[in-house]
This record gives structure tokens, C-alpha cells and sequence, in this order.
């Protein structure tokens, strides 16, 4: 059956593109906290291990949202490795930095979705999608919370 929602074909998909780019980067940093979350040692490790599991906890609940929003533009939302690999902004950890490390590695990563979401805007606000911009206003305010946090671990 075809969708009719007062969003165009073509802007559906460039919105359902852009929302893959954020799932893909969601799941990516979900990912790298879960692997910093059992493998974090040192001084912090207690503080960070709990940071990084609420953290993670929060992003597995979040890659079913932005899934969901994709899936009612009416479009596949991708759910691979590969797929992920392929159209992530966030980096693979290369073996197991040490925790100050695995702190910018995830600022760098909070910043990435943060950049991911804000660049979907200019489609969503031109066609007037605000069950998406209601979406990624929540992910980004999120996202940016969560790289004050753990800057903040940083500071002398």
C-alpha cells in the first residue's frame, strides 16, 4: 500500500538516508561504549564503568527509535555490520586504549551524532517532518549531555 504522509517520495528517502547515517552512528558509539564498559581498568574505573553502562543502556533503547522513524517514512532501516560499517562516522577502536582515551574516544563520538542529527535538519524543516525534528532535537540534546559529562572527566 502507498504511504501518504504530506511528505514527497524523494524527501522521505533523503530523510529516511540521513536517519540510516544516525542509526548507523548510534549503533557504532552504543558499541564502543558497551566494548569500553567491560574493559576499562585504572583509578576510575568504578565512575567510568557506570558512566559508560548508563550510557550504553540509553543508546540501545535510542537505535529502536531512530529504526522505527526510518521504518515509517517507509523505508528499510539497515541492521547490519556492514551496513553500519559502511555509512558510520565513528571510527572502530583500535585495541584497548587506556581510560582517559576511551573518554575523548567517546566525546568524539557523542560530538559525531551530534553532527550526524544537525545535518538532517535543513530536509526535515523544509518539508515540515516534526515527528523527525522532535526525534533528533531529543538525540542531539542527549548527545550533547553526554559529551559535556565526559569532558568533564577530563578536567584537571
Amino acid at each position: 500500500m502507498d504511504i501518504n504522509i504530506g511528505i514527497p517520495t524523494e524527501d522521505r528517502k533523503a530523510i529516511a538516508d540521513g536517519l540510516s547515517r544516525l542509526l548507523a552512528d548510534s549503533y557504532t558509539l552504543y558499541l564502543k561504549t558497551h566494548n569500553f564498559h567491560w574493559n576499562v581498568k585504572g583509578p576510575m574505573f568504578q565512575t567510568l564503568h557506570l558512566l559508560f553502562e548508563t550510557q550504553y543502556t540509553e543508546l540501545a533503547l535510542a537505535v529502536d527509535l531512530v529504526a522505527e522513524r526510518i521504518r515509517a517514512l517507509d523505508y528499510p532501516a539497515p541492521g547490519t555490520y556492514a551496513e553500519f560499517a559502511k555509512l558510520s562516522s565513528i571510527p572502530e577502536p583500535k585495541g584497548v586504549p587506556k581510560a582517559t582515551a576511551m573518554i575523548k574516544e567517546l566525546v568524539e563520538g557523542q560530538e559525531a551524532v551530534v553532527r550526524t542529527a544537525r545535518s538532517i535538519f535543513p530536509i526535515v524543516d523544509k518539508v515540515g517532518d516534526e515527528p523527525t525534528a522532535d526525534l533528533l532535537t531529543q538525540r542531539m540534546q542527549i548527545h550533547e549531555k553526554n559529551a559535556w559529562m565526559l569532558r568533564s572527566l577530563l578536567e584537571d
